[in-house]
């Protein structure tokens, strides 16, 4: 069954808001959320600068009225669903409704904090920081909260996970199993996440430079960001009809590598390519692309090259907005179909802070100020580890 799938809400947390309004407004005035880390205790604390959400885990229960065991993960992906809900207009019980969400951190923060008492005194560690440490737990919390029992599932293909969590909300209405569909992700920062990425020598010690010559690496976030996806018929019903639709999806995985894309960006162009067509839309049909743009060397010059290739020569604006937000991990796809979304509504383009000099391989720099601009295609990549690449297009819908 072919039909348009619509966004109708939004709703996000990250470390540059609690909410839509507040990281719109950040990205807006050009406020990055990169910092001194404050919530995670890590030896790294004074040599890697984070992107932490700012309401600690006790603001974040009393405010859902949660019990304190609950993960952060679980914690920042029932604010940001709840918003997306809300921003809606919908009575989702009045329809099949359903809940898909990405994570890679999982419970991971509980049972940290469990271990390390454990293991010094077998007698000590409360065993309920354990029992949600696996990924389908954060999601299932979420979705009793929320009161979604129609469909519920776990999305979990690191950085490309709440990407893929959209477009497979986007498959099921299509194929007319569900009416409503609230999807996205959400990781929170942990000790296990920073060391390895630490391990792996991609971390930036300074505040990232996404797409620059000079980049050094990511820095961390955390966050969680949520569509609320609706069919035809849920739009019809709708007194204030949507104004976007998800016109475009592809996931590929060119399996080069367990952690770094092709240098060539196979993957990265398979997606692009995949999404376009989806969409039935040529490249110069894109008016903003919202870069997966981590900072790393190997990412950025793949994720170049592959833009090079697609849209040869014609380039539309880009940027990347984990200069805002840090990488944001199984919830970056999401975070950033959100910014998507808000680019379209607002007709804005957000700036790539901290942009000084031009990758000498590529024939195209993002966009270092905010720009005002019509868009109609705004273009969302994300691209994991494994090859794991997905992107997806957004589209104004006209008439």
């Amino acid at each position: 069954m072919s039909q348009k799938v619509y966004i109708t809400g939004v709703g996000i947390i990250s470390a540059i808001g609690n909410n839509v309004g507040e990281n719109l407004a950040s990205l807006k005035d050009g406020n990055a959320g990169m910092q001194q880390m404050e919530r995670l205790q890590s030896v790294h604390k004074d040599k890697l600068p984070v992107a932490e959400v700012s309401l600690s885990n006790d603001e974040l229960c009393s405010q859902l009225k949660l019990p304190n065991h609950i993960s952060r993960s679980a914690l920042l992906s029932t604010v940001a669903a709840k918003e997306a809900i809300s921003n809606s207009g919908i009575d989702i019980h009045k329809w099949r409704t359903g809940f898909i969400s990405a994570t890679s951190v999982g419970g991971m923060d509980k049972t940290e904090n469990f271990f390390t008492e454990f293991l010094a005194d077998r007698q000590k560690g409360d065993l309920k920081n354990v029992v949600n440490h696996e990924c389908g737990a954060v999601t299932e919390i979420t979705a009793d909260h929320l009161g979604i029992r129609d469909f519920v599932t776990t999305v979990s293909t690191a950085c490309s996970s709440s990407a893929n969590s959209i477009f497979l909300a986007a498959r099921l209405i299509r194929q007319g199993f569900l009416d409503v569909v609230v999807a996205g992700g959400t990781d929170s920062l942990t000790k296990f996440t920073l060391n390895g990425f630490n391990t792996l020598m991609i971390l930036d010690s300074q505040y990232c430079q996404p797409f620059d010559e000079n980049r050094r690496g990511l820095n961390l976030g955390e966050g969680a960001g949520y569509l609320v996806l609706v069919s035809e018929k849920v739009a019809e019903s709708m007194d204030q009809k949507p104004e976007i639709a998800l016109s475009g999806w592809c996931n590929a995985n060119d399996a080069h590598h367990q952690t770094a894309s092709s240098p060539d960006g196979t993957g990265n162009y398979l997606a692009m390519k995949g999404a376009l067509k989806k969409a039935d839309l040529k490249p110069a049909d894109i008016d903003y692309i919202n870069l997966h743009g981590t900072g790393t060397n190997n990412n950025d010059i793949a994720e170049g090259t592959a833009i090079k290739n697609l849209f040869e020569g014609n380039y539309p604006p880009v940027s990347s907005t984990k200069s805002f937000t840090g990488h944001t991990l199984g919830a970056s796809g999401a975070i950033e179909a959100v910014y998507s979304v808000l680019a379209i509504r607002e007709g804005l383009i957000f700036p790539n802070l901290r942009f000084e000099t031009q990758m000498k391989e590529l024939p195209f720099a993002p966009v270092t100020e905010l720009q005002h601009k019509e868009l109609r295609n705004v273009m969302s990549n994300s691209f994991g580890f494994g090859g794991n690449c997905s992107s997806l297009i957004f589209s104004k819908v006209i008439g």
